[in-house]
């Protein structure tokens, strides 16, 4: 399983349960992902529950999973996932930041993808000041550090986040002068059936609603921030009405104070990992790019199936639902046993992801940006941060030189080769390529080589595969090993040469074993079947160099 958080959770506690050697990695310290932020213990948090939903569904699934079976690799940033005979190679390295000396090699017969996903961001003048930060930071700051980005904060962007991101604030004692929405919710009233199937939802945006009403705070729709001022740091923001295209009306600005801004514009599927692979992708209604995923969570690589963001946004318990069921259909596939498939609670699953996904499509639609939103872009404005490209570069390159997509601007303006790898500007750069004249280019696909940084001690070190070698595999019955025992625990070589014990294989039935090219054997039936879910860290930022 790649990714411990609800959806990575769900897969890995289902598919245990139902016999298979399961190995999740994740790039965070504990499990939960970007949702199920803890705050360290040494902040000594009363009630961590306060600033989570679904509190008591996580605390379930995380006891489960400590008491299982489930090998649990925290601190393990997957940086690729490749095909290695009838078998897939996860590599990971480890430490805070994949800078640790432990790169390590997952082999497993199956794969779950459960990477979550990341911001999307819509630059504009001002937008690189100190103290503007990005909606999903603002709330990671609050759950896991306990600390508020400012004391007056405004919330601005589009899309539900910015209800709870403004909620939480609020309740933790922060002066909201206003939610700026560039959407209207009375889009939502178009798909009544979907939001009718989903009345949880309602009621959970009624709550919000109703805190920002308790702590007084103005919901603006139709807005946007064009413009942050200050010099060391934000202390106004400029909000101006939009029209339906999400271009600024002339005279509509307005200066509110602030020390703070927490913006965001919806949410990218994270699947990088995925497309190396291969894997099909579809447009979503909001205009990104999302796994395409059969009824039961399987992509269209056989073997690997995905669950939670990667196959569109739609929220924490839509990711439960799919893992949940992504494990299940995982366990038949690689058990033979496909009577798991007709059960009662698959049947359950299926209609609850359904009614989610269509929830999910209408708020996507309700949200998508307009393109009329680069109007608010002066030629001086940072696109690309990393490398410092403006605006007026990009629409150079797409005016002068012809550039048509995303791709050429990137190699004519350097947009995007930065420690990002374009997840910030990605977006920015995109659309205004789609400005250019002519016919529009379709966006290029998030294809990277590396899906996190990798030293190159690592990519050296690969003809080898030494360090951290791990095969989930079991070993095939011999006569000093029945085939209904349990294995000898496999190791883990580490940088040092030292040996540390690893989750045993449980060998359930015999198997006949096969020499591979290396003189090694393996099972060619394995009694113990494995899915491997491996998560990137939503957030660490790839490096295609």
């Amino acid at each position: 399983m790649v990714g411990a958080g609800p959806a990575g959770l769900a897969g890995a506690v289902a598919a245990s349960g139902l016999g298979l050697s399961v190995t999740l990695l994740d790039g965070a310290d504990r499990p939960g992902g970007q949702f199920h932020r803890h705050p360290d213990p040494a902040l000594g948090a009363a009630r961590p529950e306060a600033l989570h939903h679904d509190w008591d569904v996580f605390t379930s699934l995380r006891r489960r999973l400590a008491s299982g079976t489930v090998h649990s690799l925290t601190g393990h940033h997957v940086w690729t996932v490749v095909r290695d005979g009838d078998l897939w190679a996860v590599h990971a390295v480890t430490g805070a930041d994949g800078d640790g000396d432990r790169p390590v090699c997952v082999r497993a017969r199956a794969v779950l993808f459960a990477t979550g996903a990341h911001e999307r961001h819509l630059p504009f003048p001002g937008w690189t000041l100190p103290g503007v930060v990005a909606a999903g930071g603002a709330q990671a700051m609050l759950k896991s550090g306990l600390v508020l980005p400012g004391r007056r904060v405004v919330v601005a962007g589009s899309g539900p986040l910015l209800l709870a991101v403004a909620s939480a604030l609020a309740a933790a004692g922060a002066r909201v002068p206003a939610v700026v929405e560039a959407s209207a919710y009375g889009a939502y009233a178009r798909a009544p059936r979907a939001l009718l199937a989903a009345p949880h939802k309602l009621v959970e945006g009624a709550a919000h609603g109703a805190a920002l009403l308790r702590h007084r705070v103005p919901l603006r729709t139709r807005s946007a921030v064009t413009r942050a001022h200050g010099t060391d740091r934000v202390e106004a923001v400029t909000v101006s009405r939009l029209d339906r295209d999400w271009r600024p009306v002339p005279g509509t600005g307005r200066r509110v104070a602030c020390d703070a801004l927490a913006v965001g514009h919806g949410l990218v599927p994270q699947v990088e990992l995925a497309l190396g692979l291969g894997c099909a992708t579809r447009r979503t209604p909001d205009g990104t790019n999302a796994l395409v995923l059969d009824g039961l969570q399987t992509t269209s690589v056989p073997g690997v199936f995905a669950a939670g963001e990667t196959g569109g946004v739609g929220g924490a318990q839509l990711a439960y639902a799919e893992g949940e069921l992504a494990g299940i259909a995982a366990a038949a596939h690689l058990l033979g046993r496909s009577a798991l498939l007709r059960t009662a609670r698959v049947r359950e699953l299926r209609r609850r992801r359904d009614r989610l996904r269509a929830f999910a499509d209408a708020m996507a639609r309700a949200h998508a940006p307009g393109p009329g939103w680069t109007r608010w872009l002066d030629d001086g404005t940072d696109v690309c941060r990393c490398e410092e490209v403006t605006a007026g570069r990009v629409r150079e390159a797409v005016a002068d030189h012809g550039a048509r997509d995303a791709r050429t601007v990137k190699l004519l303006t350097r947009a995007g080769m930065g420690w990002c790898q374009g997840r910030v500007c990605g977006t920015a750069v995109a659309c205004l390529a789609a400005a250019a004249p002519g016919p529009r280019q379709p966006p290029s696909q998030e294809r990277r080589p590396l899906a996190a940084p990798v030293p190159l001690g690592v990519l050296a070190a690969l003809d080898t595969e030494e360090p951290g070698t791990r095969d989930l595999a079991p070993p095939p019955a011999t006569a000093d090993r029945p085939a209904d025992a349990t294995a000898t625990a496999s190791t883990t070589k580490t940088a040092d040469d030292t040996a540390t014990a690893t989750q045993p294989a449980i060998a359930t039935e015999p198997d006949d074993g096969t020499e591979t090219g290396d003189g090694t054997t393996t099972p060619e039936h394995p009694t113990t079947p494995t899915v491997t879910t491996t998560n990137a860290q939503a957030g660490s930022p790839p490096d295609e160099k």
